[in-house]
């Protein structure tokens, strides 16, 4: 199995999550005017601040907006200022063949990586021309796999669709179709420790099962959290670190930009 770091696993990891910064082929490419390339480089920029030491840095999918292979070039050109390996997993706005065309090379879309005490398995839940997500067959039998393999590690598990409830009306119908299936294989196998996603533009952080469920800001616009209808939150862009300790315990926070400021158009291209 690919590690990515000289860790042993009586060593902390520390990952960032970067998440649905829904770049455009354009410089200027703006979602509901906000400029996703602006606003990226300012969370690289507060990562960068912030994280001296990251061991693996996750894009937890929506990487594009427009799908084209030059949004994949930028990402993977900008986000190389962090330091440290990386793994992505596409999102219901991106096209999976561009994304690996722009991966070449690389161990970008690598689903499964050791580090640590710790297996992260990265899961495909897009469906393409679909924006509600599901996990395919193959997608359960890769989870079920990682988790049996590794029974002596801890184990977090990554998609890009929300896969419970998160209190927002007009977002229940465009998580994760199949939750059931996936909690019914995570449910077996007690190495598992937390599940983290996208999609959501927003933080949450709750327990199931003893299990932690955590969603994270994205890197460009928010979602209000609580509404019924779409609504673009005030909040500013945002991203997620995770420190996963050799015990099983996980910390993790959310940090955001302090010096972006941004009007909504609801008139322009929207999500």
């Amino acid at each position: 199995m690919p590690s990515v770091s000289t860790l042993t696993t009586a060593d902390p990891a520390l990952l960032v999550q970067l998440s649905d910064s829904h770049l455009f082929a354009e410089a200027d490419g703006s979602l509901l005017g906000m400029n996703t390339r602006q606003s990226l480089q300012k969370i690289i920029e507060l990562v960068l601040e912030q994280q001296p030491r990251i061991d693996l840095m996750l894009a937890t999918g929506d990487i594009s907006q427009d799908g084209t292979l030059e949004s994949y070039q930028q990402f993977r050109e900008m986000t190389a200022q962090i330091d440290a390996p990386a793994r992505w997993i596409p999102g219901n706005h991106d096209e999976p063949m561009i994304m690996a065309e722009a991966a070449v090379q690389s161990a970008l879309l690598e689903s499964v990586v050791d580090l640590g005490n710790w297996r992260v398995t990265m899961l495909d839940s897009a469906v393409p021309g679909s924006v509600p997500g599901y996990l395919q067959d193959d997608q359960l039998q890769l989870l079920a796999r990682s988790l049996s393999e590794a029974p002596e590690r801890h184990h977090l598990v990554c998609f890009h669709h929300h896969p419970v409830s998160i209190g927002c009306a007009w977002m229940e119908p465009i998580g994760l179709r199949n939750p059931e299936a996936f909690f019914e294989v995570l449910d077996r196998f007690p190495q598992a420790r937390a599940v983290l996603w996208g999609h959501v533009h927003q933080e949450i952080d709750r327990q199931r099962n003893g299990v932690r469920l955590m969603a994270s800001p994205s890197t460009c616009i928010q979602f209000e959290p609580g509404s019924e209808d779409f609504k673009v939150g005030e909040q500013a862009p945002g991203y997620r670190w995770l420190r996963l300790l050799p015990d099983g315990r996980l910390e993790t926070g959310v940090e955001r930009v302090t010096d972006f400021a941004f009007t909504v158009d609801y008139g322009s291209n929207g999500y």
